[in-house]
Formats: structure tokens, sequence, C-alpha cells
């Protein structure tokens, strides 16, 4: 056998190929030991901030937040986050609690909503944007408790339901609410706030329905839409009820569902035809009164300047006359002075006097 140690002897070393390494991801390795990763529980003041240029810094102290909590009372806080535009000029009351900061306000609005109009919605629109960032619930009270407290409704409690849920400024409907708000209720909601106006709202039971939220610090005050409320719509509808009737009639709806008998419904036949007649008739005197002014401009403007001028000058003047007339005895004076009743003509006579009339039977 052959020594082969002699032919390796002088040749170099090879070296062996090393494993791999799994490549590891630089942002998920562990810091080095000079870097200390701060946790939960440290704060973050300047001495402390973490040397890793990966780590991202922490908020000034001094920020928008720190500035808002740094308030002294809950009535100011809200003072500086609400829009004053939709609150009274009285502004909130002073004993307001904290509104919350990290999460959207949930504001309650409360009421009975028949015939559903724009004063109840111009109402909502004020409590939900009180709040930059507002959660608007709205109760409405059922039937049974609104027949008891305040009377008869137009609308029944499922079409006022669906009236609310139909309006753009409401996000939840609580349907069947109480009449007088407590803590139970307000926590089972987790409501912030309750929005009405300021007005005493009375009941049975109480002066004010809403004086546990007033006195507890959660109640907005909303500007009251004058000019319009239920009350009025249906004093309209009373006060013009033939109208209506008539109204309804005409459209085919019969004498059973408008609740009123046969007769009534041949009165009102007969009063539309009375109203058809009077005001065909009116409508022909004041086309002939419009054709004889015609007639007598046109014959006027064809008569010799001197004529056309001295009847001008004596239409302006009966105007002044009337004017001056109207003006020294009243408006309510003329209309007396026409209509009173005039003396018949024995007394009118000059031999009807009280010397000339005598008893009979006395010399």
């Amino acid at each position: 056998m052959e020594d082969n140690s002699l032919l390796t002897a002088d040749l170099p070393t090879l070296r062996q190929p090393s494993p791999k390494k799994a490549k590891t991801n630089r942002a998920s390795s562990v810091p080095p030991p000079s870097v200390r990763v701060a946790s939960d529980t440290d704060t973050p003041d300047n001495d402390s901030l973490p040397t890793n240029p990966f780590l991202p810094r922490p908020q000034s102290p001094t920020s928008d937040a720190a500035s808002i909590y740094s308030l002294a009372s809950g009535h100011d806080l809200a003072e500086s986050m609400i829009d004053k535009s939709h609150i009274p000029e009285g502004g909130l009351p002073e004993n307001m609690v904290p509104p919350p900061t990290d999460r959207p306000v949930r504001i309650y609005c409360d009421g009975i909503y028949d015939l559903f109009h724009f004063g109840h919605a111009r109402a909502l629109e004020q409590a939900k944007k009180v709040f930059p960032n507002v959660y608007l619930l709205v109760g409405v009270c059922g039937d049974k408790v609104t027949h008891t407290k305040k009377g008869k409704t137009v609308m029944h409690e499922k079409e006022r339901y669906e009236s609310l849920r139909h309006c753009k400024w409401v996000d939840e409907v609580v349907e069947d609410a109480p009449w007088v708000i407590d803590q139970e209720f307000l926590d089972k909601h987790q409501i912030d706030y309750v929005a009405h106006d300021d007005i005493p709202y009375k009941s049975e039971d109480a002066d004010d329905v809403y004086a546990f939220v007033k006195n507890a610090g959660r109640f907005i005050p909303t500007r009251r839409t004058e000019g319009v409320s239920t009350s009025d719509l249906i004093t309209r509808i009373v006060r013009d009820y033939d109208a209506y009737v008539r109204r309804n009639l005409e459209r085919g709806v019969s004498a059973k569902e408008l609740n009123i008998s046969y007769l009534q419904e041949k009165q009102f036949q007969v009063r539309k035809n009375v109203a058809a007649v009077r005001k065909s008739i009116s409508d022909k005197i004041r086309e002939g009164e419009t054709q004889i002014r015609r007639n007598w401009t046109d014959t006027k403007n064809d008569l010799p300047p001197f004529w056309r001028d001295t009847i001008t000058y004596w239409e302006d003047a009966s105007q002044d006359l009337v004017k001056g007339f109207t003006g020294l005895f009243g408006r309510e004076g003329v209309p007396r002075l026409i209509f009173r009743k005039r003396p018949s003509s024995a007394e009118s006579s000059p031999r009807s006097t009280p010397e000339a009339e005598t008893p009979s039977g006395s010399s």
C-alpha cells in the first residue's frame, strides 16, 4: 500500500461550510440591554423617555385634551365643548356634571310627538348638534300613559314611533317611555343629559317632571319653536271643521268614516252648492265691474281734453272727500251713519212737535 501522507502534507486545509443560520427580523428582535422598554405604568416624563429611535415619542402634556381636563367644573367643560347657537341665551345650568370626552355624549329627549311637525324636529336638531359628537335617544310615551296624563292623541303609538324613526337627527327610539325620568332609567340607557325646553312641565304628580334631572345636573335647555304646536294644529282643524268635512266628502270619504249622520251629509252638500252659486255670482259681478271700468276708461280717453281733465279732477276730488269723511267720523262711525234708523214722515213733519201733541179728550 502506498503512503499518501506525503502528497497531502503541503496542501492547505479547506474550510468546511458552516450550517446556515436562520434570518431574524430586526424589528422583532429584543432590544439591547442599554434600551429600556417603557411599561404601561411608566409616566412619560422627560427624564425617562425611550432612546430607541423606532419607538414612538409620547405627546407633550400640554395638549388640547390636557387643557380641557384642567377646567374647573363640569359647567366650564361643557361650555367649552358646546355649540352655543343651539341653546337659549341663559346658557347651561351651573350645576352640570362634566360631559364625557372619550366617547359620544348620550343625550335623551322625550315627548308625545303627536302630529310630528317641524317644531319637534328643530328641538331634536338642537339636542343632536349641541356637542360635536352626540348619540341622540328619543323616548316616546305610549298610548296608555299619554291618554291618562294628557288626553286623546290623533296618532296611535306605533305611528308616533315610526315618525321618530324617520327623523334624521334620531339615533335610537325608546318605545313606551316613562312619564317621569328617574335614576334607574338614566343608568339603564347610559344617558348623560336630558334635553328639553326650560319651561316647567307640570303634571298631576309634580310641578315639573324634569325637576330630577335639573337637580342632578343632567339637564340641557333647548329653544322652543314659537308659532307651531300639536295643539295649534288641532285648533286649526276644529276651527275649519266644515271645510275639512266637505273636502273629505268630495274626495270620496263616506259619512260613516267621518262620523256624521245622513242629514249632516246633505247639509254639507247644500252648503257646498250655496257657496258655489255665491262664488259664481261674485265672479260675474266682479267681471262686470271690470268691464264697466274698462269701458269708462276708453270712453274718457275719447273725450276732448277739457272734459277729460274735468272728469279726472272730480274723480280725484271724490277720493279725497271720502278719505276726509272717514278720518272725521272714524271707520266705525261711517256704517253707523249710513245705516242708522231714519225718522218717518210723520215724525219728521213740523206739526209733530211736543207742543202740538195733546192727549185725546183734553181741551
